[in-house]
């Protein structure tokens, strides 16, 4: 029950994520590098803070520090030409084949419900997110979207033998923040409000910061097949928020949408029959 408690806990936190991400860079509050950079500052500072306080240890781990900065980047790079449904799709895509591909590369058990249970909530998300009408593609925006969901996929790898979650997930923030750094000065045009500074702030040392560190915390503890599809979630946390928070109207498809996601994580959460 506990794992479960803070397994939604962290969903909460990265659907929260996503609201942030929303109300900065839609309302062009503040630019994709900027917010990038700070939400990586804020997070690395937080966590740092929190290491010094409990004595421990801060150690550079390449695999967790580029796929995190990847994932960062990408994302944050990637909206700014690519529809919002089609980028959700090609992220929690990408990620599911990423630690799936990992999963079968370790030589986890994967019995058929899990992949039953894997398809029924990419079904799911399909139905929430999937754009109205015809669609152009940014093959620039969907390459970014890519590389993000394999950052993702390959950091949440890592993240399942990690022996301090506090520790690891700070280091990746504070070795990744070059690349943020990087970032700006590779943007021609930079601008940033109060408000747009305030959500990158948040993003980073709370949504971010502390939701990684978590996630990283409960990684070891279930298996990378699961950990995947429960990311399904997300994006229907997200919906649920943007209807609270930013007064944003649903209806049946995103109740079919909820009912598909859940029921497939349920479904792939079935212990297999021995």
């Amino acid at each position: 029950m506990k794992l479960i408690l803070l397994t939604a806990l962290t969903m909460v936190a990265f659907a929260a994520n996503s609201v942030l991400n929303r109300l900065a860079l839609a309302d062009q509050a503040i630019d994709p590098a900027s917010f990038a950079a700070i939400r990586i500052a804020a997070g690395a500072l937080v966590l740092w803070l929190l290491v010094l306080l409990r004595k421990g240890v801060i150690r550079f781990h390449f695999g967790g520090v580029v796929s995190l900065a990847a994932y960062m980047l990408g994302f944050s790079f990637a909206y700014v030409s690519l529809d919002t449904g089609v980028g959700a799709l090609i992220l929690f895509g990408g990620v599911q084949v990423t630690m799936f591909l990992g999963a079968l590369v370790n030589r986890e058990a994967l019995p058929p419900a899990r992949w039953l249970g894997a398809g029924v909530a990419f079904a799911g998300l399909m139905v929430l997110v999937w754009p109205g009408g015809s669609v152009a593609i940014s093959p620039l925006g969907a390459g970014l979207m890519a590389a993000a969901a394999v950052g993702w996929g390959v950091y949440s790898l890592i993240g399942k033998g990690a022996s301090d979650a506090l520790a690891n997930t700070a280091s990746n923030f504070i070795f990744a923040l070059p690349f943020g750094l990087v970032a700006l000065l590779i943007v021609p045009e930079l601008h940033a409000t109060g408000s747009g500074v305030v959500l990158a702030v948040i993003s980073g040392a709370v949504t971010s910061g502390l939701g990684y560190a978590l996630w990283y915390a409960i990684l070891p503890r279930m298996s990378a097949s699961i950990a995947a599809i429960v990311m399904l979630t997300v994006p229907v946390i997200a919906t649920a928020g943007g209807v609270i928070f930013l007064g944003e109207n649903v209806g049946l498809r995103f109740a079919t949408a909820t009912v598909l996601v859940l029921g497939g994580v349920l479904i792939a959460a079935k212990p297999a029959r021995t």
